[in-house]
């Protein structure tokens, strides 16, 4: 595996390559994770942000103007969208094709009680230069049979670790082999005074049982890929102290 640190609006506001497709003159798709649950996934000829923080988080992604925006919830630490030019935005559930890009939205819950608790959370899964990447928001709940197969293989998964208001560590372990994705990139976590109303990752790398691979960033082909699943852990990028 080559996993290397590199040197409008319907529910919306506002050709896709398919896996493996020309996979040998790509560049790598680059992920970038700013803290909390937003990423920047920036591939050939498409960019994408995740979850725009506020920066009372401890994060902060500043400045972009991506292709596609995902927000999987309203709540204020998953939505700061003022900062984020976006050709198209996604809120909802449903297939979408924009520019190179091939989304899924999954309507999942932010708690186990359907909802009542905390909500409705959107998880989206990115098809970028043939790498599958599902970002989980703030999933609350393991995912039944038929979101599964809504969701289909996934390559990389981006799954929130540190607890409290979403999965806890132990459910965010057995969701991944539920997935069983390439690579695992925890995400919504406590980081050095950042989002400390979270936990740590600790409790969910202990339950993975793997030592994680640390890098500033990730950068992933298709040919990239590791036989087993590994988890990167992410240096967060946008942290504001």
């Amino acid at each position: 595996m080559s996993l290397a640190p590199s040197p409008t609006s319907a529910a919306c506001t506002g050709a896709n390559a398919g896996p493996g497709m020309g996979a040998t003159m790509r560049g790598p798709m680059e992920i970038t994770w700013y803290g909390r649950a937003c990423f920047r996934l920036k591939g050939r000829d498409a960019s994408v942000i995740t979850d725009p923080c506020p920066p009372s988080t401890g994060f902060v992604a500043g400045k972009h103007d991506v292709d596609l925006l995902t927000v999987s919830h309203a709540h204020p630490d998953h939505s700061y969208t003022r900062s984020i030019s976006a050709g198209l935005t996604l809120t909802r559930p449903g297939e979408y094709e924009y520019s190179d890009l091939l989304v899924t939205g999954i309507r999942t819950f932010h708690d186990g009680e359907g909802g009542r608790n905390r909500g409705e959370n959107m998880v989206f899964a990115v098809e970028v230069d043939g790498v599958h990447v599902c970002h989980l928001g703030d999933l609350g709940h393991l995912l039944t049979d038929e979101q599964l197969t809504e969701l289909g293989p996934v390559d990389v998964l981006l799954v929130p670790v540190g607890g409290e208001t979403t999965l806890t560590p132990t459910e965010a372990a057995e969701v991944v082999a539920q997935i069983r994705p390439k690579i695992v990139v925890p995400m919504h976590f406590a980081v050095d005074g950042g989002s400390k109303d979270l936990g740590g990752p600790e409790r969910f790398l202990h339950e993975m049982a793997a030592e994680p691979i640390r890098q500033p960033k990730a950068q992933v082909t298709v040919g990239s890929l590791p036989d087993e699943t590994q988890v990167v852990v992410l240096e967060a990028r946008g942290r504001t102290g």
